[in-house]
């Protein structure tokens, strides 16, 4: 190959880097759109959501937050394509395959999120106490040579299969899509396959009530400061 086009072939894999940077900039920032359209920044500690780059191979981030809203819910978050979907499960994640967890899908959320916990002052969209219940990596459950593509695939369809590596909840799991219901404000199941993580008749929401990284409940949270929030974490 000559120097010259050597030269041209550098020249294009950088557009074409620099194009799939852009690409996910516009993803981002429309998929965020709703979330920052209901919250005032000026009012909450909550995190805006910055642009970044194209994701560098790492594995997928999930978290959990118990949140004590107008209803108390656990918000469920899976990192994909830039963001974390997001769903609110009113009772709670089970490790009890025969427990078929309502989890009704919200908007997209910034994966600085994934480290919020504090309080949403009160008249603010979600107003109230948020804990960090749980939080690790998900990955898809079976070898694939492009696993992040069939997460991807299986969210698309509704048919939302992963592995779970987090501090309290792990193995399989599926998020299923109802054909009910609004399709602007989905409803899916969350359910625990049986594998050697399930345990029927256990009560983990019960059992474990406090946060995973300040050890604090819920009460605790809401006496204390209006946030604990530190972005390089």
């Amino acid at each position: 190959m000559t120097a010259r086009k050597a030269k041209s072939t550098t020249k294009r894999s950088v557009r074409r880097v620099k194009g799939a940077q852009r690409a996910v900039r516009t993803r981002e920032k429309g998929a965020l759109a709703e979330y920052r359209r209901k919250r005032d920044f000026t009012k909450t500690a909550e995190p805006k959501g910055r642009r970044s780059a194209a994701r560098q191979k790492r594995a997928l981030a999930f978290v959990i937050q118990k949140h004590a809203a107008t209803r108390l819910h656990f918000d469920l978050r899976l990192e994909l394509d830039g963001v974390m979907k997001s769903w609110a499960v009113p009772k709670g994640p089970s490790l009890d395959p025969s427990e078929k967890r309502l989890a009704m899908q919200v908007e997209d959320h910034p994966i600085e999120y994934n480290t919020f916990e504090g309080i949403i002052p009160k008249g603010e969209y979600g107003g109230g106490s948020v804990m960090l219940w749980d939080r690790g990596t998900y990955a898809y459950p079976e070898k694939t040579d492009d696993p992040e593509q069939r997460l991807r695939d299986g969210y698309q369809r509704g048919d939302f299969k992963f592995e779970l590596y987090g501090k309290r909840l792990r193995g399989s799991w599926v998020l299923v899509r109802l054909r009910r219901g609004d399709p602007q404000k989905p409803a899916w199941l969350l359910i625990k396959h049986r594998d050697e993580h399930a345990r029927p008749g256990y009560d983990i929401v019960a059992a474990e009530p406090t946060s995973v990284r300040s050890r604090r409940t819920m009460e605790q949270i809401a006496k204390g400061r209006s946030r604990i929030w530190n972005s390089n974490r």
